[in-house]
């Protein structure tokens, strides 16, 4: 019986959440800002697109619409936790392919199994302030990726005047019916390929500052600070 119902959530969960995030983001407006950046990164595909962990419930619709649109594949790392099992389920449904890995556990092999994966066409989504933080703090892994492909880096923020924010480390956020969603794009940050350690933290302190800023315009549309 267990493992009846084991398949059954497989199976369900996936369906019954795409099937309420299509719903909803149909409802809501969405402005974009950029959009000459997106264009400079999605030229140079593969690229990196990196975002922070409170918006990734409109980030994972962002991806799986533009795989629907323009037939690229993405590559997205989740934690190697069995917290993230169902999210690896989700994102199988969506056609988003995943490596599993964090800053503690199987990190360095995810990134490299990234970097093969890049070097084949796939662009990569990556949350860059990791599966559990500190909120808005840039880790390592997106530079290192960046250096090892060639590929730039995307800054991408979104904002909405209406929403839900969960009590959870990063407060992810999730827009109301009928809210309107502010999607910002930054330049995109390229990478040297070989990094000193002195390096690695300057770019890592510039991508942070970047998606800092995105963040503070994207929420100051609506008038809000910091959500």
């Amino acid at each position: 019986m267990k493992r009846v119902l084991l398949k059954l959530g497989h199976w369900l969960l996936p369906a019954v959440y795409l099937g309420i995030s299509r719903l909803l983001l149909l409802t809501c407006r969405i402005r974009q800002h950029g959009e000459g950046h997106f264009t400079e990164g999605f030229a140079s595909s593969p690229f990196i697109a990196a975002s922070w962990h409170y918006g990734i419930f409109y980030n994972l619709h962002l991806m799986h619409r533009l795989r629907r649109e323009n037939g690229q594949e993405w590559i997205l790392m989740l934690s190697a936790s069995s917290d993230a099992d169902y999210v690896a389920m989700i994102l199988e449904k969506m056609r988003l392919q995943t490596v599993r890995g964090s800053q503690r556990k199987g990190g360095l092999a995810a990134l490299k199994k990234m970097t093969a994966l890049m070097r084949q066409g796939m662009n990569a989504g990556i949350i860059v302030d990791g599966s559990q933080g500190p909120a808005r703090k840039v880790q390592a892994g997106v530079i290192l990726l960046a250096s090892m492909t060639g590929a730039p880096i995307l800054p991408t923020a979104w904002a909405a005047d209406r929403y839900v924010a969960f009590r959870s480390w990063d407060r992810t956020v999730l827009p109301k019916p009928f809210a309107r969603l502010a999607l910002w794009y930054g330049e995109p940050l390229r990478i040297p390929a070989r990094l000193s350690s002195g390096d690695l933290e300057k770019y890592r302190l510039e991508l942070e500052e970047r998606l800092n800023r995105l963040y503070q315009q994207a929420w100051g549309e609506f008038g809000i600070r910091e959500h």
